[in-house]
């Protein structure tokens, strides 16, 4: 073989080596990407509104072992909103999550999702059962409007008028801008979500209500979610009896409170967290 041409070959090589495994399966979405990182069962990690890949990163490294899929939302964490630029965000991402468990092969990978990602992954193992093989919901009801004391139905009219005014004037989308960048600061990747991604999605979630299909979810299922510490001003037991009541027709639902902690429980309680997932993840 001529220099040239093993230079050339061997260039090819190396860049194949290195790219993501998503990227040479052939899976491409306008909605989400992948990146893949080690080797092992299959674990898919969907983060939440705003939010970047990055935060599963501390849990990665501290659970080997695995290969994860590290999903990112088109539109958030400065990702461009591609083909979320209109439309439903939410469902359609789990449609796209689910035809990447397909396309890629992947045979009955565990899920984990925070927040929004928590929506997506219930969306994916209830709408398609037989493509999952372990679902983690982290910090998410399945009618997100509970969070804030009301149902799907009844927050409509707040949701629309508040989608309207946030993405319908300057005003309302530098109020909206300025919100975001508030979450973690300017450095944080959030800071850099499109706004009117953000404000549809959280729309579409404030109106989602996947009660009536939680018992369609076969998977064995973990919900964790935060109890905030004593003098937050937060209700503990009401928390717990919410959490008890909103999954008490998931078949396969185990719920596990975590103590002490804010939304991002693997961030204020990360060794307690890693603990939980790697409970879950031996389990398979």
């Amino acid at each position: 073989m001529k220099r040239r041409e093993f230079l050339l070959s061997a260039g090819a090589a190396a860049l194949a080596a290195l790219a993501p495994a998503a990227a040479r399966s052939g899976f491409a979405s306008s909605r989400l990407s992948v990146v893949v990182r080690g080797s092992g069962p299959d674990v898919i990690l969907i983060p939440g509104l705003t939010a970047s890949r990055d935060m599963w990163e501390g849990m990665v490294a501290a659970l080997p072992g695995y290969r994860y899929h590290l999903v990112q939302v088109a539109g958030f964490a400065g990702d461009p909103a591609r083909g979320n630029a209109s439309g439903d965000v939410v469902a359609p991402v789990a449609a796209e999550v689910a035809r990447y468990i397909a396309e890629t092969g992947l045979r009955a990978p565990a899920l984990i999702g925070h927040s929004m990602g928590g929506t997506v992954a219930m969306m994916v193992a209830a709408r398609h059962p037989a493509r999952v093989g372990r679902l983690m919901v982290v910090d998410m009801l399945p009618a997100p409007a509970g969070l804030f004391g009301a149902s799907a139905a009844g927050i409509r009219p707040l949701a629309d008028s508040l989608r309207d005014v946030l993405t319908g004037s300057p005003g309302g989308r530098r109020l909206l801008e300025s919100l975001i960048g508030g979450f973690g600061g300017a450095a944080d990747p959030a800071a850099k979500s499109d706004s009117d991604v953000v404000a549809r999605a959280m729309h579409e979630l404030a109106l989602t209500d996947l009660t009536p299909e939680l018992s369609r979810i076969a998977a064995p299922m973990a919900v964790v979610y935060a109890v905030p510490p004593a003098g937050s001003g937060a209700d503990a037991g009401r928390i717990v009896r919410d959490y008890k009541a909103a999954y008490a027709s998931a078949r396969t639902a185990e719920l596990i409170p975590v103590k002490d902690s804010g939304h991002m429980i693997m961030y204020d309680q990360p060794a307690r967290f890693r603990s939980i997932v790697r409970d879950f993840l031996q389990a398979r």
